[in-house]
Parts: structure tokens; sequence; C-alpha cells
């Protein structure tokens, strides 16, 4: 079994014509369980959960026309999870909770992106790394990661270790194994799953998400995977899973998670 829950189809239009390209991608390279998971804050249904200037300017999509696609696709007889990736801001659980409760999802993605105003991930913001202390940025990421992780709203971490989207890590190995050793610790107290995603290798840092080190931590604690690729183009759906799966069965993972209406499922990977 191989899966592809974490793909963006925002670049077109919310139409079946224009889905048929991830999943045909998907087909080639043998995905057996595609889902896509728009970014909520694209939605005007979401303004309440996050609202900076930057989204403001790309709040310009309804949710149910989303919903509708899949509803489109899955009467037209193709197989499609409905998923929605989740901005975690502290303090907002509430008001998440209920938004989460309000859509038929397959599965919620929960990822951190922002530092306050920072969105760290940004090509945009970019030029604020070097403004900034590489540890100390680290730490506010791993912190807000725990406390999203210890909501337990989510069905699956995102791309656990994204904040190294530009290669900016820290030169210090055994601060960085610590925090790896207490995500993996927190993934396990919250019954967490998290991603393997691909999707680095195509980010300037050029690596997985998570850093092998970060997985075998999970693997000790016995976290349960997906295997994603993050794609926001048809062509990148299923990209370099080569390369994630020879992780995968390097660090010891034979299965992985699969979803439907929020329900986990084991599945062996291949």
């Amino acid at each position: 079994m191989l899966t592809d829950y974490h793909t963006h189809t925002e670049r077109g239009p919310y139409t079946v014509e224009w889905l048929t390209h991830f999943l045909d991608t998907a087909k080639a390279r043998g995905i057996e369980e595609y889902g896509v998971s728009e970014h909520a804050y694209r939605f005007k249904q979401t303004a309440h959960l996050l609202d900076n200037p930057w989204t403001r300017e790309r709040r310009t999509e309804d949710l149910d026309e989303y919903f509708g696609m899949i509803q489109a696709a899955r009467k037209a007889g193709y197989h499609v999870k409905f998923g929605i990736e989740l901005d975690y801001i502290p303090g907002t659980e509430t008001d998440l909770e209920a938004f989460i409760r309000s859509y038929p999802f397959d599965y919620v993605i929960g990822s951190v992106h922002w530092l306050g105003d920072f969105g760290f991930d940004l090509t945009e913001m970019k030029g604020q790394w070097e403004k900034r202390d590489v540890k100390r940025t680290y730490d506010e990421y791993f912190s807000i990661l725990t406390q999203m992780v210890e909501s337990q709203l989510f069905d699956f971490v995102g791309h656990p270790d994204v904040i190294k989207v530009f290669g900016y890590e820290p030169e210090d190995e055994v601060f960085l194994q610590n925090w790896y050793e207490k995500m993996a610790e927190s993934f396990a107290h919250n019954h967490s799953i998290i991603e393997l995603s691909t999707a680095g290798l195509r980010k300037p840092v050029g690596k997985l998400y998570p850093a092998p080190k970060f997985l075998e931590a999970c693997y000790q604690q016995g976290i349960p995977i997906v295997i994603n690729s993050d794609a926001h183009r048809p062509e990148d759906v299923g990209a370099d899973y080569d390369q994630a799966i020879t992780l995968a069965n390097t660090v010891g993972y034979k299965e992985l998670v699969t979803f439907n209406q929020r329900q986990r499922t084991f599945q062996p990977i291949g």
C-alpha cells in the first residue's frame, strides 16, 4: 500500500478535470490511497482561524466549492479522500475543533508554518532568517509543535521538521537530538501520527522531512507514519517515494496508516 494524502490542487480550478491530472499521476506511481488537503487559510470559512496580511491577500476560495469537487470526483467513480491542512496557532483550539467538526473530512493535517508574524517557510520572508538566532527559532517552532500535538485535534503532523526548509539548521547535534526525543515522547503520549514527506527534497534544504535521526526517535517510541509528497503540481504526486520508503524500511517501519472518515487503519508499506 502506498498513499499520498498531502496534496494541493490550488494552482487550478476546483474541477474534476483539473483533479484528474493529479489522480493520473497517482495511478501511474502506484498510489492506492490518494487525497487532497488544501491549505485552510485560502477559504473564507477559515478567516477566524488565521488572519494576517499575507493570508488575507490569498483568502480567495470557498471551501464548499472544494468539497464539491471531491463529491463530483467520487460520483464520477474516482477514489479520492477529503482532507484539509490547518495551520496551528496557539489559542485557537476551540475554534479549530468547531471547524474540524463542521465538514466530513477523512483526515486533518496539523502543521506549524507561523511563528507569530514570521512565516518561516515563505520565500517572501526568507530574509528574516538572517536576523534570527537559529537555535532560538527552532526552540520556538518545536514548542509550538508540542502545543499542537497536545491539543489532539489533528490526525497527523505535517512535515515535522519543516523549520529546516531553507537550510538553516543548528550545528549543535545534541540540541537537535534532544528536541527529536522530546517530540517523539510527546507524539507517543498524545497518540500522534507523523508524516514522512518527500517535499523537502524539492526545497532548498534538499532533505526528507523528518530527518533520519528524528524518524528513528519516533520509531523507538512506536509512532505510526504516513508517507506523502506535499505536491502542489500534478507531476509531484508520489515524487521520490523510493527515498522515503528506503528510509522508512531502514529505520524499521513496515506499516503506514490509511484514513477513512478520520478512522485509522494500518497497511504494509509498498
